[in-house]
């Protein structure tokens, strides 16, 4: 039997594949999810953990225009000088800050890192935040009482958003709606712990969706691990971790090989907080992609010559926003309500 603690030791220092450790080895935030669906957010949910070791952790704002416009811009830019107030709510570098109030309900973000994309936004949570289960980790690692690494998402998917970008065709209003996913992959970057993601965001005037996706490596089993939720104006409806994601129509990407989705389906199974059965659904042609990623070009050197010696890795992401407009349809014990909305979808492949 391969001796799998001096295996990890050896992959964490040489940055090579992981052992095969099996489903065993991952503690899914589904199992919280039995026992407690979902629990609202407070503030702390929002401090940074800004580990020392070797990590990922990203606060992405989905933003959705009253306009519909979707600005053609790619823009991604190292930061310098970082650093966090002392209690790790607010973000800060050279040129660019991400500040929470006081009240823990509201981001200001301002950025002039690149010229050719100016921000100056208030992001204003209007429904209640939510993380899967108790508190939303998904953990990684043999000893299930030290773990070696953490996945864990904190969303606000119902917000407020006013301001602008100012890019080099001018200046966009992105007064509308906006989404928050703030995201921990608290392991080495090489050692993955999804080799597949799929995501929707999902705004309508009333309602707001999203669901999250992803898919171990071979080293924890393949598993997957599906969460999101759905919320009605102020109230959530339903949010936990049966969930389900089908592409069912795909195509092949002859650059790399990756099955990249056409048409996808988008579910959700779950109660109200009174223990009434809730189903919903999206389904639809993805359309033309907005853009194809190749992350290897966006990260900075020292990652790439790390992740780039693991052998299988070829990391994409296919962004959609379907020009034709898709409809939740949502079922609540047996009273059925659809309505039209903007989605912004992703599918990552990793390895």
């Amino acid at each position: 039997m391969a001796n799998l603690p001096a295996l990890c030791r050896v992959a964490n220092v040489a940055g090579t594949q992981e052992p095969i450790y099996g489903p065993s080895a991952l503690q899914s935030v589904a199992e919280q999810a039995k026992t407690t669906p979902y629990t609202e957010t407070t503030k702390r949910f929002q401090q940074w953990e800004a580990m020392e070791s070797t990590n990922v952790e990203t606060q992405t704002f989905y933003l959705t225009a009253d306009s519909n416009k979707i600005p053609t811009l790619w823009s991604s830019n190292p930061l310098d000088n970082i650093g966090f107030d002392d209690e790790h709510y607010s973000f800060y570098a050279d040129g660019c800050a991400v500040e929470l109030n006081d009240a823990g309900d509201e981001y200001t973000i301002k950025s002039a890192v690149n010229e050719a994309s100016i921000v100056n936004l208030k992001i204003k949570r209007v429904a209640p935040g939510f993380v899967v289960g108790e508190n939303g980790n998904s953990h990684f690692g043999t000893d299930h009482e030290n773990p070696w690494g953490t996945m864990r998402h904190v969303f606000w998917i119902r917000c407020e958003t006013t301001g602008t970008i100012v890019t080099k065709d001018g200046e966009i209003d992105f007064t509308g709606r906006a989404m928050l996913s703030h995201a921990l992959q608290g392991m080495k970057p090489h050692h993955a712990e999804a080799a597949k993601w799929d995501f929707i965001n999902f705004q309508s005037p009333s309602y707001s969706a999203t669901l999250m996706k992803f898919i171990t490596p071979p080293s924890y089993g393949t598993s997957i691990v599906s969460i999101g939720g759905i919320i009605k104006d102020s109230e959530i409806i339903t949010a936990g971790a049966d969930t389900k994601v089908t592409h069912t129509r795909i195509k092949h990407d002859e650059q790399n090989d990756w099955p990249e989705p056409e048409a996808v389906k988008w579910e959700w199974f779950g109660k109200t907080k009174d223990g009434k059965n809730v189903t919903a659904k999206i389904e639809g042609d993805l359309g033309q992609r907005l853009e194809k990623v190749d992350i290897m070009a966006e990260v900075p050197g020292f990652i790439k010559s790390i992740v780039g010696g693991v052998v299988g890795t070829k990391p994409y992401i296919y962004q959609y926003s379907p020009q034709t407009r898709l409809k939740l349809i949502i079922d609540i014990d047996g009273q059925e309500t659809q309505e039209e909305g903007t989605v912004y979808a992703e599918t990552t492949f990793i390895s």
